[in-house]
């Protein structure tokens, strides 16, 4: 480990894969394919709901954000993988790496939140369907939108801020891929365990919560899709719920093997892999799942594509 005469260096290395550099390229050229494909199905996603006016409901809405963050999430910390990957030259500066903690922590704490929100949108119309309208208005849409991102960026602000704030003893080496949280913890010197506690907590408020209130949601869901007496409204209901219960299984897993333990707790490959996965494979992933499991979606998406190609 290089150890220089500064509290807090210039530049980190970011070791990622050191120590395993045949893994290199063929993680640089599945980055290379994901990357492109996710930002193109999510900026799909977007489109559709913008321009289909059968999907102007708060269900599409909040999609477009999600889709929105997932574009946001997977840039903050992928060409900076690309550049690291492909470059004998693994650094990053120190102000592109508080930025890169700012900006992932903040998506990722709003998409957690999100998350939350769409599953409360569900059972609004699920189990309360004659006043979904009134309930889920382009109002209180947007309130809570701006909430889950207001609190996303308090929740971002506050650990990074103490986390930035740890002296690092002049250590300007990272064994992860990317600069986030928990790894900028393990590594500092000194007296940490309060910003470990810290972040437990926090992350008790935005993962732990959150996903009480995903499963109650759908805890209540269930038992009123098994109440409706046709097998049509039952796939229907199930389908549209389906596709939002995956995302939630794929990103709050990772998330909480990582953010609900003490970092120093951690296995030291475990976040280089987790990052990867809530981090590109999941953004790549969304667009998919909702497509392919959402036959409202799938239709708007084919209507567009050929009106692109027949306007041409």
């Amino acid at each position: 480990m290089t150890v220089i005469n500064e509290s807090h260096p210039d530049e980190f290395i970011l070791l990622g894969f050191a120590d395993r550099p045949w893994l290199e390229l063929p993680l640089f050229i599945i980055l290379l394919i994901t990357y492109p494909m996710a930002m193109m199905g999510n900026i799909a996603i977007i489109l559709v709901s913008k321009l289909d006016p059968h999907l102007h409901s708060p269900m599409y809405f909040f999609l477009t954000n999600l889709s929105f963050l997932d574009m946001c999430y997977t840039t903050s910390i992928v060409p900076q993988m690309l550049f690291n990957l492909g470059s004998s030259k693994k650094t990053i500066s120190y102000v592109g790496c508080a930025a890169q903690v700012y900006f992932f922590s903040t998506t990722g704490a709003t998409e957690c939140l999100l998350l939350a929100v769409m599953s409360f949108d569900r059972y609004v119309a699920i189990c309360r369907p004659l006043h979904y309208t009134l309930i889920m208005n382009q109002r209180i849409c947007l309130l809570l939108v701006s909430i889950v991102w207001l609190t996303g960026i308090t929740y971002a602000v506050s650990e990074a801020t103490a986390t930035l704030q740890l002296p690092l003893c002049g250590i300007n080496e990272l064994d992860h891929l990317v600069c986030e949280i928990p790894v900028l913890i393990k590594t500092a010197c000194g007296e940490k365990e309060a910003n470990e506690l810290a972040l437990s907590l926090a992350c008790v408020f935005i993962i732990a919560v959150p996903l009480c209130l995903i499963l109650a949601s759908y805890t209540h869901v269930g038992r009123a899709v098994l109440k409706i007496k046709s097998s049509g409204g039952r796939k229907k209901a199930f389908g549209t719920c389906s596709s939002h219960l995956v995302i939630v299984l794929l990103f709050y897993s990772p998330a909480i093997s990582i953010y609900l333990q003490p970092p120093s707790s951690v296995s030291r490959d475990q976040p280089k892999f987790m990052a990867l996965f809530y981090g590109v494979v999941i953004p790549s992933l969304n667009p998919f799942i909702y497509t392919l499991r959402n036959k409202d979606m799938k239709g708007a998406l084919v209507k567009l594509v050929r009106g692109i190609f027949c306007s041409k």
